[in-house]
């Protein structure tokens, strides 16, 4: 269990920072030290909760180190909202991006070297898939939020959220259906059934949850979303982000489950 915390709050937190290179300044300082704090948060516990997977090679010391890299920057990017170091910030955010983003690719590496999962390039498409939508849906709502903080914000700023968050969540049904698609050609259970058997089966539950619930509800609630935010509804808009969260939230927690279950990362 502390292995799906760690995946999940560390690509959440990557997310979330990444997200906020993509809100503008209009948004105000609260906003970013709020969100900023948030991810920072999120990358703190991430850290308590991460296991000692085996060491086969150096992808397990590659992540960490970038890890503890995006973790200090994005800290040092809170500390300083408001406050001097004005121009650096952008910099902080892309060395948080960047790192975090060595982070997820060095966990794939390192899942696959000890038999979790796949070929690295499937595991680390999922991860990367993953931190995009956690990221862009938990902004895009703390952001619609924000309109109640600051009422006279363009609702442009929203609009522009939702349209990542839509992008992300079809991009991570991409990566999805092809992590099927070889689960189907390749995958086989420790009793010699098939993917297919298993998804057909009753352990295939899960799979069918974070799939309709984790993916397929998000995708609605985010063209509902959009609709919403084209009329300048932002209450509205935000109402319905907090559902898709909740959703999003359910179905990445699902999905760090199935793959240390099945090891594939749906």
């Amino acid at each position: 269990m502390s292995l799906v915390i760690f995946f999940f709050l560390a690509h959440l937190g990557i997310g979330i920072a990444g997200t906020l290179l993509l809100v503008g300044r209009a948004a105000g300082v609260k906003f970013f030290r709020f969100n900023a704090g948030l991810a920072t948060l999120c990358l703190l516990i991430a850290l308590a909760f991460r296991p000692a997977l085996p060491l086969r090679d150096d992808s397990e010391i590659v992540g960490l180190v970038a890890l503890l890299v995006a973790t200090s920057t994005l800290l040092l990017y809170w500390i300083t909202i408001g406050r001097a170091l004005a121009r650096i910030r952008p910099l902080l955010l892309w060395v948080t991006l960047i790192s975090g983003s060595v982070t997820i690719v060095a966990q794939g590496f390192n899942l696959s070297a000890i038999g979790i999962g796949p070929e690295p390039i499937l595991i680390i498409a999922s991860f990367l898939s993953s931190a995009a939508l956690l990221g862009g849906t938990c902004t895009a709502m703390i952001l619609g939020h924000w309109y109640l903080v600051l009422p006279s914000m363009e609702v442009s700023l929203l609009q522009s959220m939702v349209k990542f968050h839509i992008g992300s969540t079809i991009v991570r049904m991409i990566v999805i259906i092809a992590v099927i698609w070889v689960a189907l050609e390749t995958w086989e259970s420790p009793s010699g059934a098939s993917y297919s058997r298993y998804v057909l089966s009753i352990d295939g539950v899960f799979l069918w949850q974070r799939l309709l619930f984790g993916l397929l509800g998000p995708l609605v609630l985010a063209f509902l979303t959009w609709e919403t935010a084209k009329i300048r509804s932002t209450q509205s808009a935000t109402g319905i982000l907090y559902i898709d969260f909740f959703a999003v939230v359910v179905g990445e927690v699902l999905a760090k489950y199935l793959l240390l279950s099945t090891k594939v990362p749906v």
